[in-house]
C-alpha cells in the first residue's frame, strides 16, 4: 500500500490531478454548507425528521450529504444535469440528426454535452420552483414561495445548481474521474459520519438492527464488487488475410449494463405519488386519495406493495433503457463489416439475435440484483426498528460508491502505466 502510495506522489501529472480534484471537492462541500440567504434551515432540519418530510426528502438528501439539510443553495445537487443527460441520450435515439451527432466522435460528444448544459437551465429553475413550493405546502415556513417573492430563492437554487455543474466539468477536464460521480460519492460519504454519529448518540432501541444493517451492508457492498465487474464474453473470429485460422477476440456483454440509471427512474416514478399527496393534503376533497397514497406509497413507511413495486420498476428501466442503448443490428453489422463471426452462427441477422438474446438474459439477471439491493434498505424500514434517517447508505448509493472507486482505480492505474511508460521511453 505503502509502495502504491509512494508511486502516486512521484507521478507529478497524478499529483497534480489528485490534489486539483481534493481541492475542487473541498470547495464543493463550503458550498454546500451556504444557506440560502433569508431562510430557516432549523424549520427545514424539523421537517426532515418528521414522518412527513423524511420519507419523501430523505431520498433526495441522500444524494446532497447535507445541502438539503443545510437549505444550501446547491440543495438540488446535479439531479438536473442528470435528468438533463438522460434527457438527451434517450433523444438520441427518438431523433435521427441527434443519432448521426452522436455518431461524429469526440466533436459530436461536445456538441451533445453543450446540448446538456443549455437544457440544465432551464429544468433547474421549473426543479427549484417545485422543491421550494412543495417545502412550503409541508406546512413550513422556511421561506416566501408566493410569486414573486420566491423568484429570488430559485435564482439562488439555479445559480448553485449551475455551479456544481461547472465545477463537475472542472474535475473531470483538470482532476481525474468522472466530476460529477465524484461531487454524489462526496456527498453521499459526508453524510455517513452524521448517521453514526447520531445512532450512537440518540439511537436507544436501535443498535441491534444498526449492526445487523452494517453486516448486510458489508456483504452487499462485495456482492456489487462483483456484480460490477461481472460480463459475459461473447468469441468473434476474425477472418485472417493470410494462413492460418483467424484472429480470436471477445466481445464482453456486462452483467450490469444500465448502471445505477435504473434505479434514478425508479426512485423519481416511485416517489411521484407521495410528491403528490404534499400538494393535495391542503385539499379535502382529495383527502381519500391522500389517504391512500399514505398507507400504501409512502417510501418512510414501505408496504409490501410499494417494495414490491419499486423492485418490478427497477427490473422494467434495465431492460427499458438497455434496449435504448445496446443495438445489437448495429453491432452485428460492425462485426461484419470487419471480417467476424461468431463461431458457429451465421453474420449478419442471426448474430444481432444471438446478441439481443444474451443481452436479455443478462439484463434479466442484472435487473433483479439492481432491485434487490435497492429494496434491501426498505425492508430494513419496515421490519426493523430504523427509520431511512438511520440507514447508513441506500442501496443506490451503494452502488454509486462501488461504481465511482472502482472507475477511479482504473484511471489511477492507467496514468501509473503511462508514466512508467514515460520513464522507460
Amino acid at each position: 500500500m505503502l509502495t502504491y502510495l509512494r508511486q502516486l506522489w512521484h507521478s507529478e501529472e497524478l499529483r497534480k490531478r489528485i490534489l486539483v480534484t481534493l481541492g475542487l471537492l473541498f470547495v464543493y462541500r463550503l458550498v454546500a454548507h451556504i444557506t440560502i440567504p433569508g431562510a430557516d434551515p432549523f424549520a427545514l432540519k424539523q421537517f426532515l425528521d418528521s414522518r412527513e418530510g423524511g420519507g419523501v426528502m430523505g431520498v433526495f438528501a441522500a444524494l446532497t450529504g447535507g445541502a438539503l439539510d443545510n437549505f444550501s443553495v446547491v440543495l438540488l445537487g446535479l439531479s438536473p444535469y442528470i435528468n438533463a443527460s438522460i434527457i438527451v441520450q434517450l433523444c438520441t435515439v427518438i431523433f435521427p440528426k441527434l443519432e448521426s451527432i452522436s455518431k461524429e466522435g469526440v466533436q459530436g460528444q461536445q456538441t451533445l454535452n453543450r446540448y446538456t448544459r443549455w437544457l440544465s437551465l432551464p429544468l433547474t429553475f421549473l426543479q427549484s420552483y417545485g422543491f421550494l413550493v412543495l417545502l412550503g405546502r409541508g406546512g413550513i415556513n422556511l421561506i416566501d414561495t408566493n410569486f414573486p417573492g420566491v423568484l429570488l430563492p430559485m435564482l439562488y437554487v439555479t445559480a448553485g445548481s449551475i455551479f456544481l455543474m461547472w465545477l463537475g466539468e472542472l474535475i473531470t477536464e483538470k482532476g481525474i474521474g468522472n466530476g460529477t460521480s465524484l461531487i454524489i460519492f462526496a456527498g453521499i460519504v459526508s453524510g455517513m459520519p452524521a448517521a453514526v454519529s447520531s445512532m450512537f448518540i440518540a439511537g436507544q432501541g436501535k443498535m441491534a438492527a444498526f449492526y445487523l444493517f452494517c453486516i448486510v451492508s458489508v456483504a452487499m457492498l462485495v456482492a456489487v464488487v462483483l456484480f460490477t465487474d461481472a460480463h459475459r464474453l461473447i468469441p468473434i473470429t476474425y477472418a485472417n488475410q493470410g494462413a492460418g485460422r483467424g484472429v480470436q477476440a471477445n466481445i464482453p456483454i456486462r452483467l450490469n449494463q444500465a448502471g445505477m440509471i435504473p434505479i434514478i427512474f425508479a426512485i423519481s416514478l416511485i416517489t411521484l405519488p407521495a410528491i403528490f399527496a404534499q400538494f393535495l393534503q391542503t385539499a379535502p376533497r382529495f383527502a381519500g386519495v391522500v389517504r391512500f397514497i399514505t398507507t400504501y406509497l409512502n417510501p418512510q413507511n414501505p408496504s409490501i406493495p410499494y417494495i414490491f413495486g419499486y423492485f418490478l420498476l427497477v427490473i422494467g428501466f434495465t431492460y427499458f433503457y438497455v434496449s435504448v442503448t445496446f443495438k445489437p443490428d448495429e453491432l452485428a453489422d460492425t462485426i461484419q463489416k470487419r471480417g467476424g463471426f461468431i463461431p458457429g452462427i451465421r453474420p449478419g441477422r442471426a448474430t444481432a439475435e444471438i446478441l439481443a438474446k444474451v443481452s436479455s438474459r443478462m439484463n434479466l439477471w442484472g435487473g433483479m440484483f439492481l432491485g434487490i439491493v435497492a429494496i434491501i434498505p426498505l425492508i430494513f424500514t419496515k421490519y426493523s426498528t430504523l427509520s431511512s434517517q438511520d440507514l447508513l447508505i441506500s442501496g443506490s448509493g451503494l452502488i454509486i460508491i462501488v461504481g465511482v472507486v472502482m472507475e477511479l482505480i482504473r484511471q489511477v492505474n492507467a496514468q501509473l502505466l503511462a508514466h512508467d511508460y514515460e520513464k522507460l521511453v
